[in-house]
Formats: C-alpha cells, sequence, structure tokens
C-alpha cells in the first residue's frame, strides 16, 4: 500500500498518515488549469473571490476541455451536477443526462479512452436520477455525481463534455481534483469506460457489453440500464468473460442477471412482492420504475432496472484479450424462454494503452430511453 500511495494511486484510511511528494491540485469554473495559488479569484455581487464563477454554461452544440492537465499524474476525485432537464416541453427537454457526453484523452490520444452519456457513467441510465451509495461512484441528492475511480496519465489528461442537448444548458458545475506526480509504476494502467445499446436484443443472442479488447488489463465494472418489454421475469441471463484466447465458451460464466449485481430471487420483496431496491460498495440495484405517466401525451412506460458490480475486490484479470456478453432469458414461473429487451451498458476496465477504437457512438435520439 505504501508504494501505491507513494506514487498517487492508494486511498483509503489505512495510507491516510502517508505523506508522501506527490502536488495536490484542483480544477473548477473559478481555476481552469488547476493552477498554484489561483483558486477563488472571480468576482461576484460580493466582491472579488466571493463564488464569482462556479459553474459554467454549455452552449447547443458545444465542446468543452473541463480539465487539460500536463505531466504525470493521477486524477482521484472528480464531482459533476447539472439540470436532468431543460425547460422547454418535449422530449428534446427531457433527456440531458443521456445528451451529454462524457470523454477522456490519455497522454495525447486521438481517441477516447472513456465515452458515455454523463448519466450512465455514474450509473444513471434511462437519463433519470437516482441515488447511488457505492465505493467508486456516488450520487447524492440531488443529482451530485461523484467518481472515486483513480485514472492515471504519463504526459496528458484531457477531459470534454459535449452537449448534444437540443438547447442550451446553464449552470454546468464541476470539480476534478488530482495529485502530480514525477513517475509512475511501470505497470499503472490507463482507465476506460465504453457505453452500448441495443434498443431490441436479438433473439437468442448474447448482448456484447465489451469487446475487441487487445492486451493486458483488469475488468473492474459494469452498470446496466435494462428495459423489459416482454411479460415476466427477465433476469436470468448469464453473464460471461471470455478472456485470453476463449473461443467458444468462456472461462466465467454467472448464474443470472440478479446474482451478478449480489441480488438474488428476482430482487422479490417477500412481504410486498415488488422489486427491493439497494446501494452497497460493490453491488446495487438502484433504479426500478414502472408507471403511467400524468401526462397523456408521455403514455406507458415499460419496466426500467438499473444495476451495477464493481469488480474491485475481484478484478476480471487478463493477459491478451477481453471479452464480456450478457444473455437475455427470462422466466414464466414454469420454464426459462428467450427474450429481447432494450439494453444499455457501461463497461469500466483498465488496460495498458494503444486500445482498440470505440464503436460509434449512437446518435442522440437513438440513445433516448423509452
Amino acid at each position: 500500500m505504501g508504494m501505491l500511495q507513494l506514487h498517487g494511486l492508494g486511498n483509503g484510511l489505512s495510507t491516510a498518515p502517508l505523506v508522501t511528494n506527490g502536488r495536490t491540485r484542483s480544477i473548477t469554473a473559478e481555476n481552469l488549469a488547476g493552477e498554484k495559488g489561483q483558486g477563488g479569484k472571480a468576482a461576484s455581487n460580493l466582491g472579488t473571490a466571493r463564488k464569482g464563477r462556479p459553474c459554467i454554461d454549455l452552449k447547443q452544440g458545444e465542446t468543452v476541455t473541463l480539465a487539460h492537465i500536463q505531466g504525470a499524474g493521477v486524477l482521484q476525485h472528480f464531482w459533476i451536477t447539472v439540470t436532468d432537464k431543460t425547460g422547454a416541453k418535449g422530449h428534446q427537454a427531457q433527456y440531458v443526462l443521456r445528451d451529454l457526453v462524457l470523454r477522456m484523452y490519455w497522454d495525447d490520444e486521438e481517441t477516447p479512452s472513456v465515452e458515455v452519456p454523463l448519466g450512465d457513467f455514474f450509473c444513471n441510465g434511462f437519463a433519470r436520477r437516482s441515488n447511488v451509495n457505492s465505493l467508486p461512484i456516488s450520487v447524492n441528492p440531488t443529482g451530485g455525481m461523484n467518481c472515486y475511480f483513480a485514472m492515471p496519465f504519463r504526459t496528458s489528461a484531457k477531459i470534454t463534455i459535449e452537449n448534444q442537448h437540443a438547447y442550451d444548458i446553464g449552470g454546468f458545475f464541476y470539480t476534478f481534483n488530482y495529485t502530480l506526480v514525477d513517475e509512475l509504476p511501470d505497470n499503472a494502467a490507463y482507465f476506460h469506460a465504453q457505453w452500448r445499446r441495443e434498443r431490441f436484443t436479438e433473439m437468442g443472442k448474447d448482448y456484447t457489453i465489451l469487446d475487441n479488447v487487445k492486451g493486458a488489463g483488469q475488468y473492474v465494472g459494469t452498470y446496466l440500464a435494462w428495459a423489459a418489454l416482454e411479460r415476466n421475469w427477465w433476469g436470468e441471463g448469464e453473464m460471461k468473460f471470455y478472456m485470453d484466447g476463449d473461443d467458444e465458451w468462456p472461462t466465467i460464466c454467472g448464474t443470472g442477471t440478479e446474482d451478478y449485481v449480489g441480488g438474488a430471487w428476482c430482487f422479490s420483496n417477500l412481504k410486498t412482492n415488488e422489486p427491493e431496491s439497494y446501494s452497497t460498495p460493490y453491488l446495487g440495484y438502484t433504479y426500478y420504475k414502472e408507471t403511467t405517466e400524468i401526462d397523456p401525451w408521455s403514455g406507458h412506460q415499460v419496466p426500467m432496472h438499473g444495476m451495477y458490480r464493481w469488480h474491485l475486490p475481484d478484478p476480471i484479470r487478463f493477459e491478451s484479450d477481453l471479452k464480456v456478453m450478457i444473455q437475455q432469458i427470462g422466466h414464466d414461473h414454469s420454464r426459462l424462454f428467450e427474450r429481447s429487451d432494450d439494453v444499455s451498458s457501461v463497461a469500466y476496465w483498465y488496460q495498458m494503452e494503444p486500445h482498440a477504437d470505440f464503436p460509434a457512438l449512437l446518435p442522440v435520439q437513438q440513445r433516448w430511453p423509452r
């Protein structure tokens, strides 16, 4: 643990007493470059250095660089909050958290290592807020989104946000906390996250969460936003990890979808017979909705389920390649059956660069929930 802390990668109570030569910095809308001695200088109606620029506005169609850090270091925590809908009526105003795209680039790479709709990155799929109380991702009332994944870089880090929403968005708040270091250990890999969606999964064919990963690394987490399009229980599908030359059969295969995220028996409360949500350091079923909107123009909604699993104490290690898939299998109280649902996912992993190009991100309207 001491060596990890020395390079800025360690955290927790056990490493808190260990003093190092790392240099702590923070980027906000008031200190865009995280410069030493340059925080909080903007002026408000109260005067200079009195909360003068706590946030920025995002113009429609604009990509803003939130942080651009030079040198070696580790991004250790960041916090973001923004409205989840704009004031106008209609679908175009409702889905801010799917319309904003978060991207991260390490060491001046041309293609991003992270490309995820903002809400889904923080386990808030369906463009709807929900609280999350986990170790690496925490979302607190109301919409305070926090990330604690350690993200090392050797020469530079760039984080951007793109506004693909139909309108300008005011009040985008953010803080990026990081440590500059003299060097990183050779085995410090780079953080990656990728979003995917199939609006109708193919019957009898497993949904691909991640593929085409080449090189060595560790898979550390999954977020699933699952809209059930058919009747009966939807979560009998098994999680599969194909690694290091696996072809027809995976090395790791689970026992069911709710089992993968640490739940059991359909997440059902035995007294109410309704799904019961939970959020723990590594496992969670944080979102369930099956309602009819009051607005008659909105119509009925399909059941929506949001869940996460962090492989932090038990990372999926791979040496040459990795593919991650999950089945869509249901149960009608008497038998298993193949089904088709609307599945979105985020894969989180570390690997050495370079990484393979990501599949093209779906256009904004194809990312909207049902």
